[in-house]
């Protein structure tokens, strides 16, 4: 899916914030996190960290033109003269044998000062690559975590339905024990596995709470917003944009991490020419007057250039220049072998999950409700034992949780996969 206009991204964002902060000037609790793509909109308005990398990212831009600027011109007094045997010591320009005033400005080699500049530019651009960088890690833990939630809340829902034919069954149980048909051993065995599962339930409500509160950092939530549990996921894109080399054009395009190596290695261009340029001098040129009591009886015009001689320092530099840019290409290099190797791995493991989803619930899923069933009805007349159901009904809670980690296990991978393009599916 091609990414929004930044304008109607910003507009987006900044009006749902503004609800949200005009709900809590109300005084009510702001609440969101049914759906991943509110918490992303206001972690990106929110999360400290984020706008910490925005604001450096702003101040790398204000130094370009700095950068590329001509050096302050100096300006120089001299007093000549200033003590005579009969007078004494003088510091008034009027009163010294004569004033020499002088401005100097220095002009690099032609060429340097848009060096400087376009390493600016370079350096302007990492820092915007680590802003976008540091959002998609964001995004992706924040996706990640959703998917954990939702995941919890769904094995609470299937763990207390569960719950619930669990005491369906110890009725059951204690009816036909009370007849003689079945010996107390199932009504103990029937509470044994509800007090089991309401004890699993209790961890599975503190693992959720934990979640929750991990939510919350991520957002840089305050105390006053409310989180709300998980209502879906998001739908899985269409099996067309899923194709690999789509991706690896899209990863090639938008990946951050690729985007600063490639902003290192033209920094490192930029700084290799300029170190070949400092072969040649800077020069200063400079304008004086000579002020005599007072008026001015004189002007000079000056010329100065800078004489490189120290050849060893000077090629030392451009070896080190060759090898800093070498070392950036080998870093993309490796930083974009690592984010195919990423994208490879996770686009097989959705694919695979997705199998494991319709294989679970077209199959596995109708094949454990028959079965559940058909032990309730034969426990019911006395022709299958407790076992049985016990074993049918712990079949048909895997398989719902198998149908949901299916379904998690593929937002996980998509998260992976939008973390390692740097854009959103």
């Amino acid at each position: 899916m091609r990414a929004l206009p930044l304008w109607l991204t910003v507009c987006l964002t900044v009006g749902g914030v503004a609800l949200a902060q005009e709900e809590a000037a109300r005084g009510g609790d702001v609440a969101l996190g049914g759906r991943v793509e509110q918490l992303l909109a206001f972690a990106r308005e929110r999360h400290p960290e984020f706008a910490a990398m925005r604001h450096e990212a702003a101040a790398a831009a204000l130094r370009i033109e700095a950068a590329g600027a001509l050096p302050d011109p100096m300006f120089g007094i001299e007093l000549r003269d200033f003590a005579t045997p009969d007078a004494g010591p003088n510091l008034l320009p009027a009163r010294v044998g004569s004033t020499r005033y002088t401005v100097t400005q220095s002009l690099p080699w032609f060429g340097k000062r848009d060096l400087k500049r376009d390493i600016a530019a370079a350096s302007t651009s990492e820092a915007e690559g680590r802003a976008q960088l540091a959002w998609i890690n964001l995004a992706w833990q924040i996706k990640q975590t959703f998917a954990q939630h939702y995941l919890l809340q769904s094995r609470l829902r299937y763990g207390r339905e569960n719950l619930d034919l669990l005491e369906r069954l110890e009725r059951i149980a204690l009816a036909r024990y009370g007849s003689g048909l079945v010996p107390q051993q199932d009504v103990i065995r029937a509470q044994t596995e509800r007090t089991a599962l309401a004890s699993e339930l209790v961890q599975l409500e503190s693992e959720q709470a934990q979640t929750a509160t991990r939510m919350k950092s991520l957002l840089g939530a305050d105390a006053g917003v409310k989180l709300l549990p998980p209502e879906r996921l998001r739908p899985l894109p269409p099996a067309a944009r899923l194709d690999a080399a789509a991706l690896q054009e899209r990863l090639l395009a938008a990946n951050p991490r690729l985007a600063i190596e490639a902003a290192r290695i033209s920094a490192a261009e930029k700084a290799r020419e300029l170190t070949y340029r400092n072969r040649y001098p800077d020069v200063s040129v400079g304008l004086a007057a000579i002020q005599s009591r007072d008026r001015v009886t004189g002007w000079d015009l000056m010329f100065e250039i800078n004489i490189p001689l120290q050849q060893d320092s000077r090629r030392a530099q451009e070896h080190e220049a060759e090898r800093m840019l070498e070392a950036a290409r080998s870093r993309r290099e490796a930083a974009l072998n690592q984010v195919n190797a990423e994208l490879q791995e996770n686009l097989t493991a959705l694919h695979a999950a997705r199998r494991v989803e319709e294989l679970v619930s077209l199959r596995l899923l109708p094949q454990a409700e028959l079965t559940l069933q058909s032990a309730l009805a034969g426990y019911e007349t006395g022709k299958v034992d407790f076992a049985t159901v016990l074993d049918a009904q712990r079949q048909i809670r895997k398989a719902k949780e198998d149908l949901v980690r299916a379904r998690v296990t593929q937002e996980l991978r998509r998260a992976d996969i939008e973390r390692a393009i740097g854009d959103e599916l």
